[in-house]
């Protein structure tokens, strides 16, 4: 059973910032690509990947305001928000890919997941 743990979320005011972090095993974290994704009602939506090299990947919705990273030494992936509005309100979950890469993010549903993390934003 792999397990990955978020932490960070919370509520934050319009325009401020929150920075998530995942954290996972060393087993699979060295050679995962990493992922972060978000549900609001509906369906579940890509953010951000960064692979085991530090190649990232966006989705528009969050590009020039969102950062993912990783930290190897700490098995940790990070996800920093920045100048987040009402619309970014939702559970937000980290994903650990071990058999596809970061370019299937946004098709692929697949791997681990964390149990997720709430992100409030109030306006």
């Amino acid at each position: 059973q792999v397990r990955l743990m978020e932490s960070g979320g919370g509520l934050v005011q319009s325009g401020g910032s929150l920075r998530l972090s995942c954290a996972a095993p060393r087993s699979i974290f060295s050679i995962a690509a990493m992922g972060w994704y978000r549900q609001a009602p509906g369906q579940r939506e890509f953010l951000a990947g960064i692979d085991s090299s530090g190649v990232t990947n966006y989705a528009d919705s969050v590009k020039g305001r969102f950062t993912i990273s990783r930290d190897n030494a700490k098995n940790t992936v990070y996800l920093q928000m920045n100048n987040v509005t009402p619309e970014d309100t939702a559970v937000y979950s980290c994903n650990a890919r071990t058999t596809m890469g970061i370019a299937t993010m946004m098709t692929h549903l697949t791997g681990y997941w964390g149990q997720g993390t709430q992100v409030t934003v109030s306006s």
